[in-house]
């Protein structure tokens, strides 16, 4: 749930149904009232196992701190995490389903526990050809996701700026790229780019309102992809089942909650 509080207290639920524009980063908005960039804090929610929490911000987007969801996973753990009785409820997914859009992919399997596997490929020395893979147990979202920052590149930044898009960026929260390299390294990660994007699609399918037991494989998709994922398994209850019993208990902590206020 976010709450803007410049607006007495107004309440987005973080869920398909609000989902507003999927460009560079993924909107909700609810009666006019619009939450920007909801994927980072979302993605950091579910790397460290909450289900249960309420985002209260006073602006209209959610600050971009470094780029990442690191900021977001200090903030929830320094904000407390407590215990609820009721049993944490995820969506088992029985049966495959795939998206794809020219060379853009993206498709959920059957598997046990949450996995998520992504490709990129951009025509830039430093990139190029990236896959990544994590599953989503034992700490590996804080390890190997949660610092990966956005990115961006620079012949890009006019345009965008003129499109009221990317008003905070800079050198402190986002890798910026120019023809044949990186301005503001060094990477955190030698495959950080595509570490990004696993963390964008984390944050995303968060919309779901319920974590996936199954694999997730996207290629090149990006955030509208993602949210067609999200409304097509929403509109489909024969691809999934509700189910508290899984595999992910051992590794997760209880169905929990935190109030956290980005600043």
């Amino acid at each position: 749930m976010f709450r803007r509080t410049d607006l007495d207290g107004f309440e987005i639920e973080a869920t398909s149904r609000n989902v507003a524009k999927v460009s560079y980063a993924t909107s909700l908005m609810k009666k006019g009232v619009l939450i920007s960039t909801t994927e980072h804090v979302l993605a950091a929610f579910v790397g460290v196992g909450i289900d249960n929490a309420i985002v209260e911000l006073n602006n209209l987007e959610t600050p971009i701190l470094d780029g990442s969801a690191q900021p977001f996973v200090d903030m929830i753990l320094k904000a407390g995490v407590r215990q609820q009785r009721r049993a944490r409820k995820y969506y088992r997914i029985r049966k495959a389903i795939e998206l794809s859009e020219g060379d853009k992919f993206i498709g959920v399997y059957p598997g046990s526990g949450y996995s998520v596997s992504y490709e990129i490929n951009f025509p830039h020395p430093q990139i190029g050809l990236e896959r990544f893979e994590v599953h989503l147990s034992d700490g590996e979202f804080q390890r190997e996701i949660a610092g990966a920052r956005t990115f961006g590149f620079r012949e890009d930044e006019q345009s965008m700026r003129n499109m009221g898009l990317i008003r905070g960026a800079s050198l402190e929260n986002c890798i910026v790229l120019t023809h044949d390299g990186v301005v503001n390294g060094p990477l955190r990660y030698r495959d950080e780019f595509v570490r990004h994007k696993v963390l964008d699609l984390i944050g995303d399918l968060a919309l779901l309102g319920r974590q996936i037991i199954g694999r997730v494989v996207a290629r090149k998709a990006g955030h509208a992809m993602h949210t067609a994922l999200v409304s097509r398994l929403l509109r489909d209850s024969s691809l999934w089942e509700e189910t508290s019993d899984d595999l992910l208990e051992e590794h997760h902590q209880p169905e929990a909650t935190a109030v956290v206020q980005p600043v």
